[in-house]
């Protein structure tokens, strides 16, 4: 089925996550399908009362102790996480009915969920880094409009399309949120708040509390690398908690139950993307539900694609450096199909030679196993597959600068991630870094206007901190540190939140707990 390059583009949603809006959403994904019944779920312990506040510790949050007053009703303020992903092999090969692989990075977004007491009849979205913080009264929704005979959704149901009637009763309630702002603020401030509303409508109810949730994140946005799917994954995940849906995660949860839960999850997010996106691919939500990395394809334009999770996946150490450099999917992509045109049979070997690699790698995880030889094995294939995009014309001299910096300090392999043209690259880290190498690197890469992430490839997916209390290794009670309201919003950039709230990389911060599809 032929399409003209800017849609595929914007189709695959793969090579970036600010597509633009496609008149018909298509169907649901594969890999967010399920079959037949799902299995019964365990009833969620009943949420206890709120902490009272203490003196601050050093990490920014309140002293609790393991005491809790038992004349609250509220619940007690929880976060969930989910991460960011990269394209590890197939850019562009993927436009053109080949497959590749994507899988999650260590960078994330984090919901702080703060439950309000009975007096008050309102939601608060409060996204700090894009800054949005917009307030709704709870009774003046349009809940009759969700309710309505062939209208109305549960949890359970698969949503494969927004509903133009539903969007039209929510749009008075975003119309006005930053008119004084420009467009493409306001555009996305405008998105953010039609996709929260949508879930919110659908899942809660009338009676539900008042809330606030604030949200904060790591990822770079409009960089490719799923920010808003990682967004949307939280939103689902908060609200199916809040609803009492979701019975974990726990240590001892049946791989069916928590297969079960994020792929729910999953299916809400992709709910959440097409209000942003409008026809998302549904890649990036399903390695942020769930994860480690996936297989995509979809060789038929007018079929849903096949998404397939690759539950081997090994945790890699990796380098994310954006190169700052502007770039447009759509021109990169034309750009590819209009070199095909010209040289059909040379540029259709290339894009065979990136799918081989893609099916090369996923056949080699299985037998990865951490030393030096395996990581070296797949590092090179980072290469062939970025030389490959280089000889496409889709690389550009920022990036080539990153990788002659990169290979100049021996300490990796560098391929450029997403659409080309500017943008982000990876590097796949070799065993046992030289650190001053690596500092000389990250010297190096500041010194030219480069941004350096340190980061995981193929880490867990959706998380939960319910209560939001962290334990740091220094309590010898059964209290934790309470996450403060305030100190979550003022956290400074990256850094400040991960020190503030983050899950951990090498070991996990306790109090943090992950569905997962593999023990």
């Amino acid at each position: 089925m032929e399409q003209d390059p800017e849609d595929l583009g914007t189709h695959t949603a793969l090579l970036d996550s600010a597509a633009e809006n496609i008149e018909s959403p298509l169907p649901v994904p594969a890999a967010v399908k399920m079959n037949g019944a799902l299995p019964r779920l365990a009833t969620p312990a009943s949420p206890s009362p709120p902490r009272s506040a203490s003196p601050t510790s050093k990490y920014g949050h309140s002293r609790t102790t393991s005491q809790r007053k038992t004349s609250s009703p509220l619940a007690p303020p929880f976060m969930v996480s989910a991460p960011g992903k990269v394209i590890v092999f197939g850019e562009h090969a993927v436009v053109h009915g080949k497959q590749a692989m994507a899988a999650s990075i260590s960078l994330r977004s984090y919901l702080l969920v703060t439950t309000l007491s009975k007096s008050h009849r309102t939601i608060t979205l409060n996204f700090r880094d894009i800054g949005l913080d917009h307030t709704w009264s709870i009774d003046s929704l349009p809940w009759d409009a969700f309710k309505l005979p062939g209208k109305k959704r549960y949890y359970y149901d698969l949503v494969t399309a927004l509903d133009p009637e539903l969007l039209a009763a929510i749009a008075p309630h975003i119309n006005d949120i930053s008119r004084d702002q420009p467009e493409n603020v306001r555009k996305i401030h405008q998105s953010s708040a039609l996709a929260f509303l949508y879930l919110f409508l659908s899942l809660s109810s009338p009676q539900t509390h008042a809330a606030i949730y604030t949200m904060r994140s790591t990822i770079p946005i409009g960089a490719g690398l799923g920010s808003s799917a990682s967004i949307s994954v939280c939103l689902s995940a908060a609200l199916l908690l809040q609803i009492r849906i979701l019975a974990g995660p726990h240590q001892d949860q049946p791989l069916e139950e928590a297969e079960t839960q994020i792929e729910r999850i999953n299916r809400w997010a992709f709910v959440s993307e097409m209000c942003i996106h409008g026809n998302p691919s549904g890649v990036d939500n399903t390695v942020s539900s769930g994860g480690k990395a996936v297989m995509f394809r979809r060789g038929d334009y007018s079929k849903p694609p096949v998404v397939t999770p690759i539950r081997d996946f090994p945790e890699l150490p990796l380098l994310l450096i954006n190169s700052k450099q502007p770039r447009s999917t759509a021109a990169e992509v034309a750009k590819v199909a209009s070199l095909k045109e010209k040289f059909p049979t040379a540029v259709e070997s290339i894009l065979s030679a990136i799918d081989t690699i893609a099916e090369t790698a996923r056949g080699y995880i299985s037998s990865m196993n951490g030393s030096a030889e395996s990581i070296d094995h797949f590092g090179q294939l980072f290469q062939m597959n970025h030389g490959c995009l280089v000889s496409l014309g889709v690389s550009h001299p920022r990036l080539e600068r990153i990788r002659e910096l990169v290979d100049h300090q021996g300490i990796g392999w560098t391929k450029l991630t997403g659409a080309g043209g500017g943008g982000c690259t990876i590097v796949l880290l070799k065993k046992d870094v030289n650190p001053e190498k690596l500092e000389k690197l990250t010297k190096d890469l500041n010194d030219e206007g480069f941004e350096r992430y340190e980061t995981t490839l193929g880490g867990d997916g959706v998380g939960v901190l319910y209560p939001a209390v962290l334990k740091n290794g220094n309590d010898d009670d059964d209290g934790g540190d309470e996450i403060d309201q305030q100190k979550f919003e003022n956290a400074d950039g990256p850094e400040g939140i991960e020190q503030l709230v983050g899950v951990g990389v090498q070991e996990r911060r306790e109090g943090w707990k992950f569905w997962k599809r593999t023990n």
